[in-house]
């Protein structure tokens, strides 16, 4: 037929024409990855994140959860200062610094050579009272006996006392009898004159005797005040509780005392700091030398937010770590109290909140925290170190 050439293709023919520049533009553009293969890696993906996500939770929750931070936390320790307390030359200085002490090592000696001078002369000033002090009982024991001797004297004057009134008796009659005698011319101008001179001497021979008398009771009253007195300055008291004795000794003590501080000692353990002693140099009494830091001892005063100290108690238990000795040595403390304020209450220059331009500042209060000494033992730390610390609230 003449139509035929131009005749449409049929089914087949088309299929296989499609087919045919399908796969020609295949050779040429290559297709993109097919929707399910993008949508499995999704799938993935979204799973990794989930199990990442319930792993944090898991270990959060576990070991995390109820635990404060922080890194703004120091060592600290309540350091010695070494003082000496009397003044001299120093003679030995026998530590250096950074050199590790023990209680009662010998850190400095000071010429002792005045000392031992204050020690002999309060001795001899001891002596000095406890032989005052017997003398002082002696003339006491004098003086008592002086009152009874002036007993005798007083009874030896009134016995010539009694002598003299007989004797003016006598010469009394004596003088009446001349005197009734001279009218009757039997006795002479001349012996009544004589009587009368006896009887005036008996008189006076009287208040002599009446004198003595007189004198030997006020000897009496004077030696028993003396003797008051005397007893006074010992009744009560021996040689050993004398104030006299006692304040000599007290004076030897303390010249002791001095004379045993030439010697300065270091009175805890720790590690020599800060030393300012050199041989030969004077130092003066209350003059700072050294310090002794006792690491053994140390502590961490852990500056916390506020916010964080919500279930924060005393007792428990914290866990530190230090850059000195990195995160593989973990010290194990407590919570042993808070600082009565925080740092900026106690600067310098508190600040000033009650103004009209105020921005809330979140303040840190320094909690207290003690290291186990066995911890301190086995790796010591030093003052002013940083620390990582740690505190387990979930025991509340």
């Amino acid at each position: 037929m003449a139509d035929a050439p131009n005749a449409q293709p049929t089914h087949d023919q088309a299929t296989d024409q499609s087919n045919a520049g399908s796969q020609q533009g295949a050779d040429e553009h290559p297709t993109p990855p097919t929707a399910g293969k993008r949508k499995k890696l999704l799938t993935i993906l979204a799973i990794v994140v989930v199990v990442a996500a319930c792993l944090w939770a898991i270990w959060y929750f576990v070991f995390d959860a109820g635990r404060v931070h922080t890194d703004n936390a120091y060592v600290g320790a309540d350091s010695a200062q070494v003082t000496s307390l009397v003044s001299g030359a120093v003679t030995e200085v026998r530590v250096g610094g950074t050199q590790a002490v023990r209680k009662g090592d010998i850190l400095v000696v000071i010429d002792p050579a005045d000392a031992r001078i204050d020690v002999a002369t309060a001795e001899a000033n001891l002596f000095q009272a406890q032989q005052k002090y017997g003398q002082t009982a002696a003339l006491a024991g004098s003086a008592r006996s002086k009152v009874s001797s002036r007993n005798a004297d007083i009874a030896q004057a009134r016995a010539r006392l009694v002598d003299a009134n007989a004797t003016v008796t006598r010469a009394k009659i004596d003088l009446d009898r001349r005197q009734q005698l001279i009218g009757s011319g039997a006795a002479s101008g001349e012996e009544l004159s004589t009587a009368r001179a006896a009887y005036q001497s008996a008189l006076a021979a009287r208040q002599l005797a009446q004198a003595g008398v007189s004198s030997a009771i006020a000897t009496q009253n004077s030696a028993g005040e003396d003797a008051a007195a005397s007893e006074a300055l010992v009744r009560g008291t021996t040689r050993d509780t004398s104030p006299d004795v006692a304040a000599a000794r007290a004076r030897l003590d303390k010249a002791r005392l001095d004379l045993a501080r030439t010697v300065i000692r270091a009175p805890v353990d720790g590690i020599v700091t800060n030393r300012q002693v050199q041989i030969g140099q004077r130092i003066a009494a209350g003059a700072p030398i050294m310090t002794i830091v006792p690491i053994a001892a140390a502590y961490v005063d852990a500056n916390y937010k506020e916010s964080q100290l919500r279930d924060v108690k005393v007792g428990q238990p914290v866990e530190l770590t230090s850059d000195y000795y990195g995160d593989d040595v973990v010290f194990h403390g407590k919570v042993t109290g808070f600082s009565g304020g925080t740092g900026a209450a106690f600067s310098l220059i508190p600040a000033q909140n009650a103004t009209g331009n105020w921005v809330k500042v979140v303040q840190r209060l320094p909690v207290r925290i003690v290291i186990d000494p066995k911890d301190l033992q086995a790796h010591p730390l030093r003052v002013g170190l940083t620390m990582d610390a740690v505190i387990d609230t979930r025991d509340k």
